[in-house]
């Protein structure tokens, strides 16, 4: 697992750890948040410590959402290379949904992925019917490319997907 911290105005992105299961579990067990996500519902502490155990396994750069103003670890979210596009995603507790820190986050792993990496072309995708997801990718640049599918690890369920890339020379947002 690469690591790194970063910093917006309202969040530190940094590697998560063992000792984060416990808090992750809170919105990883929430099948409000993974109703969308590949991974199905977590329904035990000892299942987010063996993910949490994997990612260090693993390439892309994964990051926990936690709050400055209180050092609450809020979601999670992962940025790395993939068939030429940097491709990233995100999932945050139901009850910080709607206050534009997921798009924060997001935001700041593109800008870690450009600054620091020389990223330029980027991807990311969600499922159709998860329409405030797609109003994530879009704040952060990416325009709609083309329809798609996935499906959940263990084959529970299949989605309709829409994938979003991006060219970027220059970031056009701010932090």
């Amino acid at each position: 697992m690469n690591e790194a911290v970063l910093e917006t105005k309202r969040l530190i992105l940094r590697s998560l750890t063992a000792d984060d299961a416990e808090t992750a579990y809170l919105w990883l067990s929430d099948e409000r948040v993974t109703k969308y996500m590949p991974y199905a519902t977590y329904t035990s502490i000892s299942d987010v410590r063996e993910w949490l155990d994997s990612l260090k396994e693993e390439d892309n750069f994964h990051f926990g959402f936690v709050l400055k103003e209180n050092g609450l670890l809020i979601g999670s979210g992962d940025i790395g290379l993939n068939k030429g596009f940097w491709d990233f995603g995100y999932n945050i507790r139901y009850d910080y949904w709607n206050q534009g820190l997921t798009t924060e986050a997001a935001k700041a792993m593109i800008k870690y992925a450009y600054d620091c990496h020389g990223a330029r072309d980027f991807s990311s995708n969600h499922a159709i019917d998860n329409e405030a997801s797609g109003r994530v990718i879009e704040k952060c640049g990416l325009q709609f490319y083309e329809y798609g599918e996935y499906r959940k690890f263990d084959g529970s369920a299949v989605f309709r997907s829409k994938l979003y890339r991006a060219h970027l020379e220059e970031l056009r947002f701010t932090l």
